[in-house]
């Protein structure tokens, strides 16, 4: 364990909060994702979610909070964060809302895996077969034993949630190492910075969709399709799509400053009845059999993993001592 405050309650609220907010943005960006470039998306969702955060940030030290003795550090998660949006909203817009989000939940996995060498956690041999589960589900939801072109995507789509989820997962257990010192707001501030740097780089490269013309994929067509004026009633969504995103920030940061994240990161699967429940709402998606059993395989690892946690955490101190006011 580190020295940050260990404080599961508020931790696993601010996760809970998160995820929700998550649910909404996957569901918007799948449905804008057939009319406007992802690059764009993420410029306006980012720029008013960096205004939103600047708010929040009074709250919390006002600009000095900014300072850092981590500077390369803060780019490097910066950098991980929009590796996992991006290759995460490549697939999405061709994969079903459910399949994405179910193959992307290895991130809690990975995050138990990884938070033993770096943050020096301790993971028992229950918990890690229970992660050996959970990894299982995603084998079967990758479908090795189909031949390729009986897939209805390809291979590299189908692993685009999987890199996602390692780069999300070492993004998080950074998050955990730096937010001892870095206030929520801050972490956030960085990342959404990071996000309209290099949105603007996609569109200065091909912002003009020079490069979209020449493709047939998908994936590729939303990556590089021309910037458009947004539709007036896009541009609300786009509104609710940047406060969506500095929630999202804020919360997932306070949740892994507040507590271990071992205890944290199997919280996270709330993410896949949501995703079921947008898909089917929205777009009238449910998942084949596979993901299914995928679904069920990573949650109840999952769920395993946090009540494993929970009952060591009672055993070690089975009346803590109220906080002072």
């Amino acid at each position: 364990m580190t020295s940050a405050t260990n404080r599961a309650g508020p931790a696993i609220a601010f996760v809970l909060f998160g995820v929700l907010c998550i649910s909404l943005n996957d569901m918007l960006i799948k449905q804008l994702s057939s009319g406007y470039p992802l690059h764009q998306i993420v410029f306006f969702r980012s720029f008013i979610a960096l205004f939103f955060s600047l708010v929040f940030l009074q709250f919390e030290g006002g600009f000095a909070a900014l300072r850092t003795d981590h500077p390369l550090l803060h780019v490097l998660r910066g950098i991980l964060v929009v590796i996992a949006n991006m290759s995460y909203f490549l697939a999405l817009a061709v994969l079903p809302l459910a399949d994405a989000t179910a193959l992307f939940f290895v991130a809690p996995l990975f995050i138990t895996l990884l938070s033993i060498p770096i943050l020096g956690e301790k993971v028992g041999p229950l918990r890690l077969g229970a992660v050996l589960v959970g990894f299982i589900g995603v084998i079967i939801m990758q479908r090795p034993w189909h031949p390729t072109d009986a897939l209805e995507v390809s291979r590299i789509v189908l692993l685009l949630p999987v890199l996602s989820a390692l780069a999300y997962a070492l993004n998080q257990l950074m998050t955990r190492k730096l937010g001892v010192k870095a206030p929520a707001s801050a972490l956030a501030i960085y990342i959404q910075v990071t996000f309209i740097i290099v949105s603007l780089g996609f569109y200065v490269v091909a912002g003009d969709g020079r490069y979209s013309a020449s493709t047939t994929n998908p994936s590729l067509e939303f990556l590089l399709r021309a910037w458009v004026w947004p539709a007036p009633n896009d541009q609300w969504v786009l509104l609710g799509m940047g406060l969506n995103g500095a929630l999202i920030g804020y919360s997932l940061s306070q949740a892994y400053r507040l507590a271990d994240a071992a205890t944290i990161a199997p919280i996270e699967y709330v993410g896949l009845p949501l995703a079921v429940f947008w898909g089917y709402i929205v777009f009238n998606e449910l998942p084949v059999w596979e993901v299914w059993t995928g679904i069920a395989l990573i949650l109840a690892s999952g769920l395993f993993v946090f009540f494993r946690e929970r009952i060591k955490a009672k055993r070690i101190a089975p009346r803590p001592l109220p906080r002072p006011h």
